[in-house]
């Protein structure tokens, strides 16, 4: 297996960046700034929303043509935003000019994430769920095996229960990874849980396959990739950043421009890692039982 982690720009190092074999990565997941006032290090999230929208569709167009699939998790705030994106390149292709154009040859899939433990609001409902888009070119594989749960029939022992379990439905239940949680990293203003990542990778990613997420964060693509066996690059525009996953994940400085970390190990099978991270989760038995 394979790991990199680049400082930059993900749209700016995608423009030079070699891909992985094949000339697609399998999977991006993509978990962007929400544009929300959060005070990170090295970006301004609050860009005027003329601008913001502008930078969807940058992102999205950029991520669907050098991937077989996308999975983008974005703020609720932006759903019409990026759903009118998603009609535009599923009509167009991605403006990938290969590509006849009366024929349509991406896909456009919604999901939703949900949370019981939500924000709460005094004068109105309360934000309890994000969505999670998926753009997939058609005749990318998925593997639905990988990531099948217990049915109902099965916790009560009907006989006829399919015995590989279920594929789940397209409303994920996982919670927000608050500050109590052994999963959050402290240096941080937002996360995405492990298990909800996980889950995507799984449904789009082949064995040994190769997944990108151009906003690196606290990592967390990266410790589901190590434990799914996939290789893994990662892009984060925060210098702070890149250096606490770099460290958390003893890789090794390359000189290069910009500055890149690596982890290259061979591996006869996929890590023996606990579901979500091990120590780094405080999640119930019964919430990793439906991952």
């Amino acid at each position: 297996m394979k790991h990199t982690l680049t400082n930059a720009d993900c749209l700016k190092h995608l423009e030079r960046c070699s891909v992985p074999c094949g000339g697609r990565w399998d999977t991006i997941f993509a978990d962007p700034p929400d544009n929300i006032g959060l005070g990170y290090n090295e970006y301004d999230d609050s860009l005027p929303v003329a601008e913001y929208r502008d930078r969807l569709r940058e992102w999205l167009y950029a991520f669907i043509n050098v991937a077989n699939a996308v999975w983008f998790s974005y703020n609720s705030r932006w759903t019409t935003a990026v759903a009118g994106i998603a009609e535009e390149i599923v009509e167009h292709n991605g403006n990938y000019s290969a590509r006849k154009a009366e024929e349509q040859f991406i896909e456009a899939k919604f999901c939703v994430q949900t949370f019981t433990f939500g924000q709460h609001n005094h004068h109105d409902l309360g934000n309890c769920h994000r969505p999670l888009l998926r753009l997939r070119w058609k005749e990318a594989l998925l593997f639905p095996d990988a990531i099948r749960v217990e049915s109902e029939r099965q916790k009560i022992g009907d006989k006829r229960a399919d015995p590989r379990g279920r594929v789940p439905g397209d409303v994920f239940d996982f919670p927000r990874v608050t500050g109590n949680s052994k999963q959050r990293r402290t240096w941080h203003k937002t996360q995405l849980h492990e298990g909800l990542v996980e889950r995507c990778l799984r449904l789009t990613t082949p064995p040994d396959g190769y997944v990108l997420d151009p906003f690196g964060g606290t990592g967390t693509t990266l410790r589901v990739a190590k434990r799914c066996g996939f290789n893994c690059d990662l892009i984060e525009l925060d210098s702070t950043y890149c250096a606490n996953i770099a460290g958390e994940h003893d890789m090794k400085a390359q000189r290069t421009k910009p500055p890149t970390w690596t982890l290259e190990y061979a591996v006869a099978q996929p890590e023996d890692l606990p579901m979500f991270g091990g120590r780094h989760d405080t999640e119930t038995l019964g919430a990793k039982s439906q991952s």
